[in-house]
């Protein structure tokens, strides 16, 4: 019964925050409608019944495999219930009066448009841009602020569950590692942007070392501030670039990188995977998530062709239709594996163990995790 009830709760607590992004999206169409009218030609086609359809049973599955990973013991349940509030009651007024800015910025075409105080120079040029129309890119303290609730309002609230979703890839990946203490476990986090999936890699794995590395001073800023609030080791985080990762080689035992790659352009995509392949152990695990692609999710390519045109992402068309398997191989990955939940793909990619040396979980009973 007391699962029962924890099961309830949670479906409860995620089809809550999927209507309220519903009613939020809505609201604000209805608004923009009324103050700035889109000309016929710039109108995007309803989405049909069917596929609506199709969607809603995706994020029900979403839901179910979340739920089925924490009651297998993968990560405490405690994390399904996880969520920001205290920044959901004070930035969420700030999500409407940002929007005035990202639709004339969106309707007089600014890309690379940033208030005065942001530093621009030094950062790629492929960065320097107002992805999703975003007051300030990446790089301002507002944005950072704001990022965490509105990609839950993307996705409906499902973005935490999808993100869940490279946890028990990696942790079966980490079993190749069992010898290890689990302080002695190092795990990095590409872009880690907020600090949002390493705090949930520090649910899963308490004793483990973390890192993360990105760009934006900002958002690593607000991910110290987040993560300072868990027990535990802090995770270590730097400023750097994913092509440069500031790691000796062979450091990590495993890496995550979410929702990155279909923000690249593709020599970028590239060199940030051979920089993941360098600097992870032999038999270590690389876990991507990112957006669907047409290759495994052919039914919505009315949702990338919308998601292309309503929002600022100059590499995401042809993030929808590259190799990533191919990239993977080419950079020296083996055992490459995909998974589709939702509106996200999943890339779980191995370097071969030394001396071929295969996985020692392959040959010996699964036994649990000490991290």
């Amino acid at each position: 019964m007391p699962e029962t009830l924890t099961k309830l709760a949670y479906q409860t607590f995620s089809q809550g925050k999927s209507y309220f992004g519903l009613a939020h999206k809505a609201l604000s169409m209805q608004i923009l409608n009324l103050v700035a009218p889109a000309s016929p030609e710039k109108k995007t086609p309803p989405i049909s019944a069917d596929l609506l359809l199709n969607i809603q049973q995706r994020f029900n599955r979403v839901l179910e495999a979340d739920w089925q990973d924490a009651e297998n013991g993968v990560y405490p349940d405690s994390i399904l219930f996880d969520n920001p509030w205290e920044d959901f009651f004070r930035f969420y007024p700030s999500v409407w009066l940002d929007m005035p800015q990202i639709w004339n910025r969106a309707n007089q075409k600014r890309h690379q448009d940033f208030s005065p105080q942001v530093e621009t120079i030094g950062y790629p040029s492929y960065y320097v841009q107002n992805f999703h129309h975003q007051t300030d890119g990446y790089l301002s303290e507002m944005s950072a602020n704001l990022y965490d609730l509105q990609v839950e309002l993307l996705f409906n609230g499902a973005a935490d569950a999808m993100r869940r979703r490279v946890l028990a890839p990696l942790k079966q990946g980490l079993q190749t590692f069992r010898s290890v203490e689990p302080r002695q476990i190092k795990v990095l986090d590409v872009a880690c942007g907020t600090g949002r999936t390493l705090k949930m890699l520090r649910g899963m794995l308490p004793k483990a070392s973390l890192y993360g590395v990105d760009l934006s001073p900002a958002y690593l800023r607000k991910a110290n501030q987040m993560l300072s609030q868990n027990p535990g080791e802090l995770p270590q985080l730097l400023q750097a670039n994913g092509e440069e990762v500031p790691y000796l080689d062979n450091y990590f035992h495993a890496i995550t990188c979410v929702f990155l790659f279909h923000e690249l352009p593709p020599q970028a995509r590239q060199n940030v995977i051979n920089e993941c392949f360098r600097v992870v152990k032999p038999g270590g695990t690389f876990v991507i998530c990112d957006s669907i692609q047409a290759s495994d999710s052919p039914e919505l390519a009315p949702l990338m062709d919308g998601f292309a045109t309503t929002f600022h992402e100059p590499y995401y068309r042809h993030y929808t239709t590259d190799d990533l398997v191919k990239r993977l191989q080419d950079a020296g990955f083996s055992d490459i594996s995909t998974q589709v939940h939702f509106m996200s793909k999943y890339l779980i990619a191995h370097k071969p163990a030394e001396n071929g040396q295969i996985h020692q979980d392959s040959e010996q009973q699964e036994i649990p995790l000490r991290v």
